[in-house]
């Protein structure tokens, strides 16, 4: 509540599932209101090798979104050159 008055980023990340009506709504609610909502969702497309790197991608998007730089994941490079269709 104060962060939104203050307009200080509000970062909101849901882990437990399934999410049922009220959460979304709720979630909806919070996101209409300026809050970014993130869910803790495992990024496989980064190839991780452990649990650890699958945290360390969600801290570092938290990192990004709240203008922190880290080196926590590697970022995209844009896509694969010479790709066989």
């Amino acid at each position: 509540d104060v962060s939104l008055k203050e307009r200080r980023p509000l970062i909101v990340v849901p882990r437990e599932t399934p999410l049922h009506l009220i959460q979304l709504r709720n979630m909806a609610t919070i996101a209409e209101a300026g809050a970014t909502v993130l869910p803790a969702m495992p990024a496989f497309y980064q190839n991780p090798k452990s649990f650890d790197d699958l945290g360390d991608f969600l801290a570092g998007r938290i990192c990004d979104l709240l203008g922190i730089d880290n080196a926590l994941f590697p970022r995209w490079e844009g896509g694969r050159k010479g790709r066989e269709g």
